[in-house]
C-alpha cells in the first residue's frame, strides 16, 4: 500500500515539492481519455471556443464533468498524500484541465500574505498527459521559495515580476536558478502553492490536469477562502466542484467538499458578471 514516507514529507517541507515516479501509471489511459472527452464536450475552453494553439485553454472544476475523473478524489494514493501533507480534514478546492501554450512566467499559485501552520496552505497535484523536459515546457521550481517571511522568499516575491530581469539580475527569466522537473505520464508532481515556479520552451498543446487541495480553513483565514473562490469568476464557473463530483460523493468525499460548498455562495454572481463583461467587449 502506498504511503508518503517520513523522508518524502521532510523533503516536501524543506523544498516545497515532490515527484512520485510512475505512481498513477495504472490510471493514465483513463485520465487521458476522459480529459480529451471533456475538452471536446465543452468546446475546448472555458468560453466554449476551440483551443487555438496560440493561447492557453483552461476549464475550471474539471473533475465535475467526468465521474471517472472525479473518482480520483477517492483514490487511496491521493487521499494519503493530502492527509499526510495537509491533515485529515483537508479540503478539495477545485480542479482545472489545461492545454498550455508557450512560456509560463514565474509565479506562486496563491497569495503569500498570511502565515499558515507548516508554511503550507494548499497543494497542487499535477497529472501530465504528455512527457515534458526542461526544453519542452517542464515545470521549473525554485526550491525553498515557499517560506513566508524568509529573506530569500520575500526578495523573490518583491523582484521576480520585474519587467527588466536582465537589467536587475543579468539573466533572462528562463535562466534563473531552478530545478526543471522532467516528467512522464504516470508520474505525479505535487507542490506547495507558495513555491515559485514557471515553464519555458513548451509547445502549444501541453495537456495537464491540476487538482488543488488545502488545509481546512480556520475562522481567521476564511477571508482568504472567499478571495480564493472569487478568483475563478473570470473562468465563468459558478461552482468549484461540479455535478460529477457532488453526485457521486459518499460520506468521506463529502467531508472534504463541505467547507468549499459552504463558502462559495458569492461566486455565481461574480461569474455571471465576468461572462457578461467578456461578451460585451
Amino acid at each position: 500500500m502506498f504511503k508518503v514516507t517520513r523522508q518524502q514529507q521532510a523533503f516536501f517541507d524543506t523544498f516545497g515539492y515532490l515527484v512520485f515516479r510512475g505512481l498513477m501509471q495504472d490510471r493514465m489511459m483513463e485520465i487521458t481519455e476522459e480529459f480529451d472527452q471533456v475538452f471536446q464536450k465543452l468546446g475546448g475552453n472555458y468560453n466554449g471556443k476551440p483551443h487555438n494553439f496560440r493561447k492557453t485553454s483552461t476549464i475550471v472544476a474539471f473533475l465535475g464533468h467526468s465521474e471517472k475523473l472525479a473518482s480520483l478524489l477517492d483514490d487511496p494514493r491521493v487521499h494519503n498524500i493530502c492527509s499526510t501533507l495537509l491533515g485529515e480534514d483537508y479540503n478539495y478546492l477545485t480542479s482545472a484541465g489545461n492545454k498550455y501554450v508557450g512560456d509560463t512566467g514565474w509565479h506562486s499559485d496563491t497569495t503569500m500574505e498570511k502565515t499558515w501552520p507548516g508554511n503550507l496552505k494548499s497543494i497542487n497535484l499535477s497529472f501530465y498527459l504528455d512527457p515534458m523536459t526542461s526544453e519542452t515546457g517542464a515545470l521549473r521550481i525554485i526550491p525553498g521559495s515557499q517560506f513566508i517571511g524568509d529573506q530569500f522568499s520575500e526578495l523573490l516575491k518583491a523582484q521576480i515580476h520585474t519587467a527588466d530581469m536582465h537589467g536587475l539580475w543579468g539573466v533572462e527569466r528562463s535562466e534563473l536558478p531552478a530545478i526543471p522537473i522532467d516528467i512522464r505520464p504516470g508520474d505525479l508532481l505535487v507542490f506547495n502553492n507558495y513555491v515559485k515556479h514557471a515553464a519555458f520552451g513548451g509547445g502549444n498543446n501541453r495537456r495537464v490536469l491540476l487538482i488543488n487541495f488545502s488545509r481546512h480553513y480556520t475562522e481567521e483565514h476564511l477571508d482568504e477562502l472567499h478571495e480564493y473562490v472569487s478568483t475563478f469568476a473570470p473562468y465563468w464557473v459558478e461552482e468549484l466542484h461540479g455535478e460529477a463530483v457532488l453526485n457521486e460523493a459518499g460520506e468521506e468525499r463529502m467531508r472534504h467538499l463541505r467547507q468549499i460548498q459552504d463558502n462559495q455562495a458569492h461566486l455565481p454572481a461574480l461569474a455571471r458578471a465576468a461572462r457578461a463583461a467578456a461578451q460585451q467587449s
